[in-house]
């Protein structure tokens, strides 16, 4: 068994139990008890008593440090479940447009898997203009005029592939790394690693907007194998942020510290006796809980944000919305908040595929935007990597009589910003129908893998043990793309 620290091989004595010892350190024990028997014969000399063992970390998510110097301190991930077109939004294809109505190739077909169509569908032309913007002429679709004003701080990767073509693996594949539920996710890896600056907020806060939640659900930003303490803290954006966080009828504040005192006392009792980082978690979880009261009512009064501020987002106070929650995002990373993540699903467009990119676009092109120049304005935009994209792209194939598209993991586009990422770059390309790619592939775990990189980590290294082996966000995948970074 190995006795070294899963995270980053140098082990804190802090956060190492007697009991945790004697499970996982078999090597040597031997010749501890050897001695034990030769001293108590009067043939070695006594081993002097023990130090009493230093109980574990109460606060796991206090802040850490990475393998080296990070280029970004907080994520914001705008993640648009249901998988945009790229074809109508990032990657303009004239030839596709020629050849609108007519049946692929068949050499592009070999060997595909659809999910829902049948492959030999007629191709679709795109719907919508596309024109260069910025210094760094950045192609983008008309229904995108926002995001095109900031089209300089972007780095627009074209060449995203992914494994999976049906929604909840996309989804949790593009989460955590694989397709498998029980994997702990991003955000939770990087809390994990990082900890946060926090002390009244999750580390990890996740939003969701949309017609429905997302197709993988919880395990989006679930801890998996980690401690729970790092798993995302769903926010509502009506009523209470976060559900059961008031006081009961006839619990007022002195009985209720009286409460937490009395459990924490209990909870560290039993930490000490055990060194179970779920009941770490149990003790951060409710003294968490105790301080959200005042400050989450504080971080979703947007009511107290300047007008211009509500009118660059399109915002509206108590009204739901994902642009409401483009700006909390902004809050939380400015209150020390590590991991944002923003799910919006309404992209999933098989058929009606006009009509609901207009929608779409109009519900979240300004927000994005405003979140690069809000971020920027207030000098946190170096520190914060903005990332934008969905689970996969579709099909150059038309679904659902002319006006639809399936499901395609062989291409799609996603932008990142910030946080250390390269600004007005456009990277890699796609063929000339926009099936698959042409040019400098960028597999999920590659995108993960620069992710963590940005954030100050060796993605190789940022390891968790679990069922007797080193898991990691990547597994046994993934590449730095260095041709990303500033």
């Amino acid at each position: 068994m190995n006795c070294q620290d899963h995270r980053f091989r140098h082990a804190d004595p802090a956060q190492v139990s007697r009991r945790w010892f004697l499970q996982e350190c078999g090597v040597g024990l031997g010749a501890v008890a050897l001695g034990q028997l030769l001293a108590e014969g009067g043939y070695a000399a006594p081993a002097p008593d023990p130090a009493p063992a230093p109980a574990p970390a109460a606060d796991p998510l206090a802040p850490k440090r990475p393998h080296f110097e990070p280029k970004a301190k907080n994520v914001i991930f705008l993640f648009m479940a249901g998988a945009p077109s790229h074809l109508e939004l990032f990657d303009n294809k004239p030839k596709l447009a020629e050849l609108d109505g007519t049946l692929p190739p068949p050499q592009l077909l070999e060997g595909y898997r659809a999910a829902f169509i049948n492959p030999n569908s007629r191709l679709l032309g795109p719907k919508f203009r596309f024109a260069r913007h910025g210094q760094s002429g950045a192609e983008l679709s008309e229904l995108l005029p926002h995001t095109a004003s900031v089209a300089d701080e972007l780095c627009i990767v074209r060449s995203m592939v992914t494994d999976a073509f049906n929604h909840a693996p996309g989804q949790i594949l593009m989460s955590t790394g694989s397709q498998q539920f029980g994997r702990p996710s991003l955000g939770a890896w990087t809390c994990y690693g990082l900890g946060t600056e926090s002390r009244d907020l999750p580390g990890y806060v996740v939003f969701s907007s949309g017609s429905k939640g997302p197709s993988g659900g919880n395990a989006n930003w679930g801890s998996g194998f980690l401690p729970t303490v790092y798993q995302g803290v769903q926010f509502r954006t009506g009523g209470e942020p976060v559900l059961y966080l008031s006081n009961p009828e006839g619990v007022d504040d002195v009985l209720q510290r009286d409460s937490l005192d009395a459990i924490s006392a209990l909870n560290r009792m039993r930490l000490d006796e055990t060194g179970d980082p779920e009941i770490a978690t149990r003790i951060n979880s409710f003294e968490m809980a105790y301080r959200m009261q005042s400050s989450a009512p504080e971080l979703m009064d947007l009511a107290s944000e300047p007008r211009h501020v509500l009118d660059l987002y399109g915002a509206e106070p108590g009204k739901p919305s994902f642009a409401n929650n483009a700006l909390l995002a902004r809050r939380l990373v400015e209150r020390g908040v590590r991991f944002v993540q923003l799910f919006h699903e309404a992209w999933d467009q098989h058929g009606n595929l006009v009509n609901d990119l207009k929608k779409n676009c109009q519900n979240t092109d300004r927000a994005c935007a405003a979140l690069i120049t809000d971020l920027k304005q207030r000098g946190l935009l170096d520190e914060t990597l903005v990332i934008w994209g969905g689970e996969f792209g579709r099909t150059p194939m038309v679904q659902g009589g002319n006006d639809g598209r399936d499901h395609h993991p062989n291409a799609f586009t996603m932008w990142l910003a910030g946080g250390g990422i390269k600004p007005g770059l456009t990277y890699g390309a796609t063929d000339d129908l926009g099936f698959g790619v042409a040019e400098n592939p960028v597999h999920v775990h590659d995108l993960h893998a620069t992710i963590l990189h940005l954030l100050g980590f060796d993605h190789t290294k940022l390891t968790f043990r679990f069922q007797g082996r080193d898991f990691r966000l990547t597994d046994v995948f993934g590449r730095v793309v260095t041709d990303l970074i500033a």
